[in-house]
């Protein structure tokens, strides 16, 4: 696949990313009451921003026409 996401999209993604999967890692560490399901579905929507973001290839970009580069 060829690269449909752009420098500033990366960083976003990079940034929001890592935000989403610490945060997912202090709810699963019991620092939050928000329970194990919030904080897997954040680790995992956070993983996925950043293997797209490191890839360059967003799927659902692909599938809609968008291209950001």
């Amino acid at each position: 696949m060829k690269p449909n996401i752009g420098a500033t999209d990366r960083t976003v993604r990079l940034v929001g990313g890592g935000a989403l999967a610490l945060f997912g890692v202090a709810v699963l560490a019991g620092m939050s009451s928000l329970g194990p399901v919030v904080g897997g579905l954040a680790l995992l929507l956070g993983a996925v921003l950043i293997g797209t973001a490191l890839a360059n290839v967003c799927l659902l970009y692909e599938l809609v026409g968008v291209d950001t580069t």
